[in-house]
Order: structure tokens, then sequence, then C-alpha cells
């Protein structure tokens, strides 16, 4: 419960320090800038300690099914509350942009600008809500007999990716989408989310597989049907996700290049 008490503090109190830091150093940042900044700098925080977590917890583990680590119940308790606070979070960065877009429903606060916040963004909620809902009451009160603990240290290194996606998001905030950080940073994100979110699955059912010399192709059929689905319904998701980041990164591409190209076509034009 110690733990529990100290995320519950811990994380809003980092996006409200964060704010308050951001709102007095940059003056000329609007509601919006400071509320995606510090909303992103919260959930890169969370997703470091998140893989630096799981990376001790899968290494430590020499046995995929059995072995358990005292960090395990530990991080879950603290971060349960990150995830019901990051659902607060998003919705006021969502308010704050569309509010100084100028919309007349962003005027303020009401169930209208919850609902277009949870019609704009479904899925995340969703996911959020599964994790706080499913995810982590199994971890902590269902694993009889159970220790899982290396799964559970894979799952938490897939928040690798994470803060690549925030800083793709905060550079799109302040203007910087064509400038060289995003392009690198694009391709950090397609890299990292790609490597922990989607290989990440293959290889669990690798490393499971080594250690019962079953293979490959046939760990599938020896796990619970309701295993797998579990895991389907994790990745599915996540490849949804990761094909809306290419699609993005390739319009991205298609604009610079035009632009590009545009700019080529004026110093063709007043060289001649």
């Amino acid at each position: 419960m110690f733990m529990l008490a100290w995320g519950t503090a811990f994380f809003p109190g980092l996006f409200f320090i964060s704010r308050k830091v951001l709102k007095s150093v940059f003056k000329s940042w609007n509601d919006a800038d400071v509320f995606v900044v510090s909303e992103r700098l919260v959930s890169s925080i969370h997703a470091t300690l998140a893989t630096i977590v799981g990376f001790i917890i899968a290494t430590a583990s020499s046995d995929v099914m059995y072995d358990r680590h005292r960090l395990t119940n530990e991080f879950v308790w603290f971060g349960a509350p990150y995830m019901a606070f990051d659902i607060y979070a998003m919705y006021l960065s969502n308010y704050h942009c569309q509010k100084v877009k100028g919309h007349e429903a962003y005027r303020k606060h009401s169930l209208l600008t919850i609902k277009l916040f949870l019609l704009r963004h479904p899925l995340l909620v969703v996911h959020h809500m599964v994790l706080l809902t499913v995810f982590m009451p199994t971890i902590l009160f269902l694993r009889t007999g159970l220790g899982g603990d290396f799964f559970i240290g894979c799952f938490f290194m897939a928040e690798f990716s994470t803060p690549f996606v925030s800083l793709g998001k905060v550079l799109i905030q302040l203007g910087l989408e064509d400038s060289w950080l995003h392009r690198v940073n694009g391709v950090m994100v397609l890299l990292s989310f790609f490597t922990c979110r989607i290989l990440l699955f293959p290889y669990m059912y690798w490393v499971y597989g080594q250690q019962y010399t079953i293979p490959f192709h046939k760990v599938p059929f020896h796990l619970p049907l309701h295993c797998n689905l579990a895991n389907l319904s994790i990745l599915a998701p996540q490849i949804y996700w990761f094909v809306l980041l290419c699609h993005k990164a390739y319009r991205l591409y298609l604009r610079q290049t035009r632009s590009k190209g545009q700019l080529a076509h004026k110093d063709g034009s007043k060289t001649d």
C-alpha cells in the first residue's frame, strides 16, 4: 500500500510541478503547450521507470514460468495511479489544445468536452482501462501457483517506445515537425515500437520454447487458449498503432519531399 500511496502522490505531483515550471520558464507558451509537454513528460518518466524495472525483472528470471521478483508487484502498485491519472491528463491536454484552436464547445469543462475526448481517443482510453482493471488485478491477485514475472517484465519493457512517441508529439505541438530532430525521432519511434511492442510477442514465445525444448511454431499449441487470446488482444492494437505511425511517417516524408521540390523549383527560377 506504501507504493500505491507513493504513486498516487508522485505522478499528479510531477504533472503539477512541471506545469508550473514550464509556465514560468517559457512565458510565450500557451496552455496547450504547457499541458501537452507536462503530460508527455510524466508519461515518459513512467515509461522509463517501467523499462528499467522490466529489464531487471526479465534478466533476473531463470525460469520463465515460476520465478518471481519483488519489484513486480511493487511497481504494479506504484504504476496503478498513473494509469488512472494519465486518462485525466490526456483529457486536459486535449481540452486545452481544442480550446486554443477556438472551438466553441471548449469554452469550459462539461460533459460534452468529456464525450468529445472519449470519441477522439477511444482506443487509448480502453487500453488504459484494461490495464487498470484487468492486467493489474491479474498480476496482483490471480497468479496462484505461478510466477511468470519474466513475461510481466517483458510487458513493462514495451514502454521503451513511449518517450520517443511523446517527444514526437511535443515537437509537433511546438511547431517543430519539419526539424531534423523530429525526423530522427520518427525513425526511433518506428524502430522502438516495432521491436518492443510487436517483436516482443514472438520473442516471449521463443524464450518459452527454449526453456521447454519446444519448436517455436508449436509453442502456441502448448499454451492454454486464454493465454494466446490474451496475447492476441494486446498485440492487435499495437499492430494498429504501428500501421498508423507508418502512415503518418509516410505522409510526413511526402510533405517534406514536396516542399523541398518546390524550394528547388523557386531557386531554379531565380537563377534563370
